[in-house]
């Protein structure tokens, strides 16, 4: 048996994936189980000991061209993402099943999926619905990802997320303190009911619970980090790591605090308690799909615009949430 799994969108959305990818390989011992990545985002599963094989689309490349080499000896395709590239690729397979799922106000999506499809699963977190009704409910990601796969018949059901770090990864980082409040710097603590100004402040209170801050970053954020870094407000500013040594970096923290990045998932994979400040658009529904997953975590909501007031509530918000995590 042949199975094919698809997921070209984000590295966190890879993360949540990895219950589902766990589940099937538990379900179906005996198959051979291919993942279907994008060049960006194969990082996440390139050591997974579930996946036989994980193939990257080059940057460019056409998902349904690409995955056509699989077709003819693929018996499930099933796409982990809401999207036309991952549709693409499931249909390309010319796999007997081929299972997806889509938003249920996203009706040309619905209308469309017939022709990639066998089995389309309509999920509610739809952001107009929750955002209108945000008594509704809301399933987290993970949990949407473990029953469409229950779809093509998997029943092992292992909900744990998985990050693959080595010895390696963890001997690369073994100068950063251990114990540590892990703080990850991305663009929406720079933007949008936050600034840097602001960071630099929050990064401040925080020292209050005598630990170590270690502030990780990605690439876009190098010159923020450098004048974080001047400020005199961390222990440790760190932007140059691998996807891996970054997980082995947050492994040895206390609590990690973010924003709605990877960096939750990754922290979550890492089983450490975790603080998220959440967009203030669309909040109902965030917080929700992709809260921090089975670790202690309280989640913050960003003001709506960067006031004075909104500004100093978001930095007590943040500093309370810490509080009650460590």
């Amino acid at each position: 048996m042949h199975i094919v799994l698809s997921r070209t969108d984000r590295i966190g959305d890879l993360i949540l994936s990895t219950p589902a990818i766990a589940t099937v390989r538990a379900s179906f011992p005996a198959a051979r189980l291919t993942m279907v990545t994008s060049a960006y985002n194969r990082v996440v599963v390139e050591r997974n000991p579930n996946l036989d094989a994980v193939y990257a689309i080059p940057r460019g490349a056409s998902p349904g061209a690409f995955a056509s080499a699989l077709r003819g000896n693929v018996d499930v395709a099933i796409a982990l993402a809401p999207r036309a590239a991952d549709f693409a690729v499931v249909a390309a397979t010319g796999a007997r099943s081929r299972l997806g799922y889509t938003y249920v106000r996203r009706y040309l999506a619905r209308l469309t999926a017939r022709l990639y499809l066998t089995d389309l699963a309509l999920s509610q977190a739809d952001p107009w619905l929750i955002e209108r009704h945000p008594e509704r409910p809301v399933r987290h990601e993970v949990e949407e990802l473990l029953d469409l796969v229950a779809r093509a018949g998997a029943t092992q059901r292992v909900e744990d997320l998985r990050i693959d770090i080595t010895d390696e990864d963890r001997e690369a980082v073994s100068y950063l303190p251990t114990g540590a409040l892990v703080f990850h710097l991305a663009g929406n603590w720079l933007r949008a009911g936050s600034s840097l100004e602001n960071t630099i402040l929050l990064l401040g209170e925080l020292r209050r619970f005598n630990l170590p801050i270690i502030v990780t970053h990605a690439r876009e954020q190098r010159a923020e980090a450098a004048l974080l870094s001047r400020a005199n407000v961390a222990d440790a500013v760190q932007g140059d790591l691998t996807f891996h040594q970054w997980a082995a970096a947050f492994e040895r923290a206390r609590c990690v605090v973010t924003v709605d990045t990877a960096a939750t998932h990754v922290a979550s994979a890492m089983r450490k308690p975790t603080v998220v400040v959440f967009e203030h658009r669309f909040f109902a529904l965030s917080c929700r799909e992709w809260a921090p997953y089975r670790v202690p975590h309280a989640i913050v909501r960003k003001p709506a615009r960067a006031t004075t007031g909104g500004l100093a509530q978001l930095r007590r918000d943040v500093v309370d949430s810490v509080a009650g995590v460590l």
